[in-house]
């Protein structure tokens, strides 16, 4: 890894200036430390992989990245600027969009409707206007449609796009969920196990579809997973959480040479 100005080169490929910066992060729930003094940050146009054990922080230092938790010690920065306790609308508006473990979509609406639900920070018109569907609302509504269905070309889910999304097999409803976030247009896409329970072609897609969104829209992505093998395969780097603490923090090459991780996560190596 190697640094240059505001950039890093890793394994030849350019990365730019931090997104999103931990810095010396601890939160607590009453007496039970979540996460203890972690620093790492997410720099503009990689896939940051956040992994770990079962009860090892990473869901709650998503929701620390999210702005749903507030920590108690340590500072989060955005974009060059230390961030104040806001609410996830307002962290929303400023770029930041996620999906979710367990898939929160409204399974009575069609994949269209839930996608263009990820619209509603770029809407401008009110309600009235938007009601009526005349002049301004009807240009933004218009404009909006055909992000969507771009979004849908895209993912690849033509063919269920007036489909109720309670109706879609695991996997598809995963994607139509990825979906709704890039309609958000996000400088930051949160990805929360986004290959939970899926099967191996399933994975696969998914992972294509990831890699994709990053190459062609440049969006930066930080992601959990616990199948190592799709983060050695798409991640540029890798923080290692156990025990709300950082144990690991590099290349997939690194964390997976790293004697710590190995003991803790992929198993004790043996000779």
């Amino acid at each position: 890894m190697n640094m240059q100005d505001s950039y890093i080169t890793v394994d030849g490929r350019t990365i730019g200036a931090p997104v999103m910066e931990m810095k010396n992060i601890t939160l607590r729930f009453g007496g039970v430390v979540a996460i203890k003094d972690i620093s790492f940050d997410i720099r503009e146009g990689e896939i940051r992989a956040i992994i770990g054990p079962n009860g090892a922080g990473k869901s709650s230092m998503l929701n620390v990245i999210n702005g749903f938790y507030h920590p108690q010690e340590g500072e989060v920065w955005f974009r060059g600027a230390k961030r104040k306790p806001m609410k996830p609308h307002q962290i929303a508006k400023q770029g930041l969009a996620r999906t979710f473990q367990n898939i929160a979509l409204f399974k009575g609406m069609s994949t269209l409707d839930n996608i263009m639900t990820g619209r509603l920070t770029h809407m401008k018109s009110n309600m009235v206007s938007q009601m009526a569907w005349w002049g301004k609302a009807q240009d933004e509504e218009t404009a909006n449609r055909e992000v969507v269905e771009k979004i849908i070309d895209f993912l690849e889910i033509q063919t269920i796009r007036k489909t109720p999304v309670g109706r879609l097999p695991y996997g598809l409803q995963k994607r139509v969920e990825l979906g709704r976030a890039l309609a958000a247009e996000p400088k930051l896409l949160l990805l929360d196990e986004p290959m939970a329970g899926m099967n191996v072609e399933e994975k696969e897609d998914m992972s294509r579809f990831i890699l994709d969104v990053n190459d062609e829209f440049g969006t930066t992505i930080a992601l959990i997973e616990h199948d190592m093998g799709v983060v050695m395969d798409i991640a540029d780097r890798v923080v290692v959480m156990d025990y709300g603490q950082k144990i690991g923090d590099g290349t997939p090459d690194e964390v997976r040479s790293n004697q710590a991780v190995i003991d803790a996560y992929l198993g004790v190596s043996h000779d």
